[in-house]
């Protein structure tokens, strides 16, 4: 047969699940896609090689 919890206990109990509900919510929202190492580099030009060379 079960056996009656303590109410504090109940109480330690929902406390700390509600504890770890909100560091798993903290956590899930710093998670997020990863920054680029290095910015991509501006627009480069199309023109040919020899172009530039004269």
């Amino acid at each position: 047969m079960l056996e009656r919890t303590r109410t504090t206990e109940r109480y330690a109990r929902g406390f700390a699940a509600a504890v770890v509900a909100v560091a798993a919510l903290i956590l899930a929202a710093n998670a997020g896609p990863a920054r680029a190492a290095h910015p991509e580099p501006g627009p480069r030009t199309t023109a040919p090689v020899e172009a530039a060379v004269r």
